[in-house]
């Protein structure tokens, strides 16, 4: 190898990993948070400038930070859908449907409680219109896909990539705190958020990671956070992350405290909602053990933390060629290194 070579390997090491032809992790994650934000904001004046009607105008936004999410997974990340989490294969349409009713049960035993409790009364039933439900339904759909399709499937994925040398289980339990932590910031400027708030939706994130990282697929994350946010909203009329829902089949108002209640910011805010959050990471556990599909247990999905790229499954195969000929052991070096660290 060639002087100038060596000195421009050397200098690329901090940003590229040659074994995976590829950004290293953090300069991945930042591109993608890039495109996220420009998408988000570009989705948002697009749907203004358009005048359309919700929930159109509340869906543009979702869907172009959903498209973002994916080019910069293909792009930049050079990765397959399903190192996403977008995996059909046996087991996710039963985990879509276990997490969809883990969601609504969770939603109801924070309400059965709290109304035997004495800390919500009963406003109303049936408030609003089944269009206005129907919108509301279709809002939530967005929310659950594409808000798990960032935090967990890109996010918590390359973070899991990037901390391998630390060994696959440090690397998915840290990856599974940092979109945690990142799931509760993104919500800390809803209406009524609090430093408990913010603490109650980082563990509600660490409850849908658990679902992601111990099945290698986001059909369950997903089904749990679309029903969780429905049956708040559209069942018992909470506020769901601080914003309202003016349609519920039982509007229920809480008259007890704060701390338990969650106020103004629903649930997550309260200790009602950190219990559910609690038993519904258990629950999750209990599904994989015994769900029967050749599932890992309470194991850490391998996939999680390494990636299946596009180019190895047969892009730029002439590309790899020409590495694998140089001659000079620099392939088998790359690759240790990339394992090694991102």
């Amino acid at each position: 190898m060639s002087r100038p070579r060596r000195l421009r390997d050397r200098l690329a090491f901090p940003v590229w990993n040659a074994a995976e032809r590829r950004p290293r992790a953090p300069l991945r994650l930042l591109v993608a948070l890039v495109a996220v934000v420009v998408a988000l904001a570009g989705g948002g004046v697009l749907a203004a400038a358009l005048a359309l009607p919700t929930p159109v105008a509340a869906l543009l936004p979702m869907v172009a930070v959903a498209g973002a999410t994916l080019l910069a997974a293909r792009y930049v990340d050079r990765r397959r859908l399903a190192d996403l989490g977008l995996r059909r294969e046996p087991g996710w349409l039963a985990d879509l449907a276990a997490g969809l009713a883990l969601g609504v049960l969770l939603q109801t035993g924070v309400a059965v409680v709290g109304l035997a409790a004495g800390w919500f009364r009963v406003a109303g039933t049936l408030v609003g219109t089944a269009v206005g439900a129907g919108s509301v339904l279709v809002v939530f759909l967005g929310v659950g896909v594409y808000e798990e399709l960032f935090a967990r499937g890109l996010l918590l994925v390359n973070v899991a990539e990037g901390l391998r040398a630390a060994g696959e289980r440090v690397a998915v339990a840290a990856a599974l705190l940092v979109s945690s932590v990142f799931f509760g910031l993104v919500h800390a400027g809803n209406p009524g958020a609090s430093a408990a708030s913010t603490l109650g939706v980082a563990l509600a994130g660490t409850f849908l990671g658990v679902g992601f990282v111990l099945t290698g697929r986001l059909s369950f994350p997903v089904g749990v956070h679309v029903s969780w946010n429905a049956a708040q909203g559209l069942l018992y009329g909470f506020p769901v992350s601080g914003l309202g829902v003016d349609a519920a089949v039982v509007d229920l108002e809480p008259t007890g405290p704060t701390l338990v209640t969650g106020g103004s910011f629903g649930p997550e805010a309260g200790l009602l909602g950190a219990g559910a959050v609690v038993v519904g990471t258990a629950a999750t556990v209990a599904w994989v053990r015994v769900r029967g599909d050749g599932g890992l247990g309470t194991r850490f999905d391998p996939r999680v933390a390494t990636p299946t790229l596009r180019w190895r499954d047969g892009e730029g195969r002439g590309d790899a060629g020409e590495h694998e000929r140089a001659g000079d052991g620099r392939g088998k070096r790359d690759d240790d290194a990339g394992r090694g660290t991102e």
